[in-house]
């Protein structure tokens, strides 16, 4: 149960390979990039360039200001590892398309 003055807030950082996600109480007047502190995700993760990162609620981009309503999902959302319509390009040219495996050569014999 909540206090007065504070309200419940989670926070996510997806990977790859998992999804971290921290609930915490937090005082009103708390602003997105101050959750994301509070919650340690960031703590000793020296592959994420923090200015690069930016914060969404529920999918939605919002300034690290933005502060927080009871209830928000905040998202850390990390820069694209490339722009996904030149990968379209490149794939297409190679006769294939998102998320399918890379063909395999047929060996001559």
């Amino acid at each position: 149960m909540a206090e007065a003055g504070t309200l419940g807030v989670t926070v996510v950082l997806a990977e790859a390979s998992c999804q971290r996600v921290v609930s915490l109480q937090v005082v009103l007047g708390t602003t997105a990039w101050q959750a994301v502190q509070l919650t340690g995700l960031l703590d000793e993760r020296d592959d994420l360039e923090v200015p690069r990162l930016a914060l969404a609620i529920f999918g939605k981009q919002v300034d690290n200001e933005r502060v927080l309503e009871a209830g928000d999902r905040v998202e850390i959302l990390r820069p694209l590892p490339q722009d996904p319509k030149l990968r379209r390009r490149q794939l297409a040219r190679e006769g294939r398309g998102m998320g399918q495996p890379a063909r395999r050569r047929k060996k001559s014999g």
